[in-house]
């Protein structure tokens, strides 16, 4: 099985972390080079522009991809969406210039609009019914309204920083996007992907939860029981020759801080916090 990979940009490292954290070792992957193998023989990595990744896995050159939502509706190829990984949170928006006379979605017809999604500004104005002429651009998109290239843009926004710079204000929301696993129709259901969707979703639910480890008095079981804001409850397990039990708990890590303070509280020792790598649920 290939996996397809962004092979640069925000997008590049962490989807390489995830597959490291899934027990996915990438091997001898130097710079430029398309393609790697991993520590399982069986799976593969294909490195591409994360635009490209969608026609990739539709066309059978990978099973599936590693890419953002926005890139797959742009292509209009119908993947099959398997896993939202979390990460490349963002959100595709209609702005204009602030001082100008765009305040509302209405207000762009008969007028221009840049962009590097011209497939989903299309769809947008249809949905929104209005007519407006779309300038494709490769680069600088928020440059547009101020060289008279076009009237408004839809461009990609997380925090919106570069939009206040280039005194632009957004006038709506297109679409949300964020890295996802994409599959083709007919690799779906594979036994590989669905060990690699097993793999992700193990990390993703690790992520932010705590192992927590203690001795506890056995008439205090249940005053820590109370305490532990735990994932199905806690594991006990007697502790020979003791009037002891061992007891484990998967919590928030949010939750860590005053649960180790609530545990000692109630009689709870040798209390230990570790991180989990992957949390198969």
């Amino acid at each position: 099985m290939r996996i397809a990979v962004p092979n640069k940009g925000r997008l590049h490292d962490p989807s390489v972390d995830l597959l490291e954290r899934a027990g996915l070792h990438i091997e001898s992957a130097a710079d430029r080079k398309l393609y790697a193998d991993t520590v399982d023989p069986d799976v593969s990595v294909l490195f591409a522009r994360a635009a490209d990744i969608p026609e990739y896995v539709w066309d059978g050159a990978a099973a599936v991809g590693i890419t953002g939502r926005d890139q797959v509706v742009e292509s209009g190829r119908d993947l099959v969406e398997l896993v939202d990984l979390g990460f490349g949170r963002c959100r595709l928006v209609l702005a204009a210039p602030e001082e100008g006379d765009i305040a509302d979605p209405a207000d762009v017809a008969g007028k221009s609009v840049a962009t590097e999604f011209p497939r989903i500004t299309r769809e947008y104005l249809e949905r929104e019914g209005i007519d407006a002429d779309v300038v494709e651009v490769t680069g600088a998109t928020e440059l547009t309204p101020h060289v008279e290239m076009a009237d408004a843009i839809v461009d990609i926004t997380s925090t919106g920083t570069t939009l206040r710079m280039n005194r632009l204000a957004v006038v709506d929301e297109v679409l949300e996007s964020s890295v996802r696993l994409y599959a083709h129709p007919d690799h779906a259901d594979d036994p590989k992907v669905d060990q690699l969707v097993t793999a992700f979703e193990s990390v993703l639910a690790a992520e932010n939860k705590r192992y927590v480890m203690m001795n506890v008095p056995r008439e205090q079981l249940d005053e820590v029981r109370e305490v532990i804001p735990g994932l199905g409850g806690p594991t006990v397990m007697d502790v020979a020759g003791d009037d002891h039990v061992a007891v484990h708990v998967v919590v928030d890590e949010r939750d860590v801080f005053e649960v180790v303070n609530d545990l000692k509280a109630v009689g709870a020792s040798g209390i230990l916090v570790t991180e989990i790598e992957r949390l198969v649920e």
